[in-house]
């Protein structure tokens, strides 16, 4: 009997996309340790974005300064981002998953997508846009199958690279139970050690716990959701809404600690190259927060609502004045970052999905 088409989470995930991306259009370094980061000089103050799996090996990860990643392999190649470049990559990757026949797909990120499709046969739709992929980007990518996004989602992880993995709920916790809680998707390391104080270190024991208990921890909202990852529950609707930016940043990394007196100049520089873009949005502001990493290394975030406005000069008095009421006197600063949150359109989609990370 053949089986029956039923719905499926594919998450597709470019494999080392960035430094991928590198190599094709340097194949001289292909095999080669590349770290990519900043403006790709070791001496400066800047953090890997992405490195091969020759790099990682060596002990090179994301996030990692490039002055240790440096130290690590001193004969890494080391390139600057060129965001653009791999914004285009992106697209043509993710043009190609559209064109796969009864796909919607859910762009997550320049290396990531979900794709809803019903199929009676999920892994021969993954080997058919792998090879897709392949053809006609020159990238390889790695395909998890699932029966909600997050087991899709982790399923990729378990097939990089170029692999194919399924994750369901029949073989989710034969798979995933004794891993610790930090391998799940939306559970970072500080969520980790929390569950770790409360007993909680494996992904079986977290699917275990009674949902009041971690309410009682984390809150009505988190706890629960926390028990749900444990389980690889969660949403199975692959959303091809158009997803639409909630906000804009930028931030600077100074080569040189700047003192705090010098902060509200340095976030006049960064206000006048994000406002552009909140102009090409259209829409008004409503939020702003402030980063601020002081010297050795403590990052600190200060947020604050505003009444909401398209003004240019309403939105930079409020950044002035957080500014000069919480950056912290007599400090110096190696790190400044501001972020401008926007009102949403009716009906838009935002990055609503867990994340490891970002503001």
């Amino acid at each position: 009997m053949s089986p029956t088409a039923q719905p499926w989470v594919l998450h597709v995930d470019l494999d080392q996309f960035i430094a991928a991306v590198e190599i094709l259009r340097r194949p001289e370094l292909a095999g080669r340790p590349i770290i990519v980061g900043g403006r790709g000089d070791p001496t400066e103050r800047a953090v890997v974005s992405t490195a091969t799996y020759e790099a990682r090996t060596l002990g090179v990860t994301s996030g990692m300064p490039l002055r240790i990643a440096a130290r690590k392999i001193p004969d890494a190649v080391f390139l600057p981002v060129d965001k653009d470049h791999y914004l285009a990559a992106s697209n043509d990757v993710f043009a190609t998953v559209r064109a796969h026949p009864g796909a919607i797909v859910q762009v997550v990120g320049w290396d990531e997508a979900f794709v809803g499709i019903t199929t009676a046969d999920p892994e021969e739709d993954a080997r058919a846009i792998q090879q897709a992929v392949l053809e006609n980007t020159h990238l390889h990518c790695s395909v998890g199958i699932g029966d909600t996004l997050l087991r899709a989602k982790n399923a990729t992880d378990l097939g990089k690279p170029q692999g194919i993995f399924r994750l369901t709920v029949e073989n989710w916790l034969d798979v995933m139970g004794e891993r610790p809680t930090k391998e799940l998707w939306g559970i970072g390391p500080k969520i980790s050690k929390r569950l770790g104080d409360l007993g909680i270190t494996t992904v079986r024991e977290l699917a275990a716990v009674d949902p009041a208990a971690l309410a009682a921890e984390f809150g009505p909202k988190m706890g629960p959701w926390y028990s749900e990852l444990g389980r690889g529950e969660g949403t199975r609707v692959v959303d091809d809404t158009p997803w639409v930016a909630r906000g804009h940043s930028r931030e600077t990394t100074f080569q040189t600690d700047i003192p705090s007196a010098d902060a509200t100049a340095a976030f006049r520089d960064l206000f006048d190259q994000v406002w552009p873009d909140i102009l090409a949005e259209g829409r008004d502001v409503i939020g702003v927060t402030l980063k601020v990493r002081y010297a050795p290394f403590t990052t600190k975030t200060y947020r604050h609502k505003i009444a909401q406005t398209g003004d240019r000069d309403e939105v930079w008095r409020e950044i002035e004045a957080l500014s000069t009421q919480r950056v912290e006197p007599d400090r110096t600063i190696r790190l400044l970052g501001l972020h401008l949150e926007m009102v949403m359109p009716d009906g838009a989609r935002d990055s609503h999905t867990p994340t490891r990370g970002g503001w």
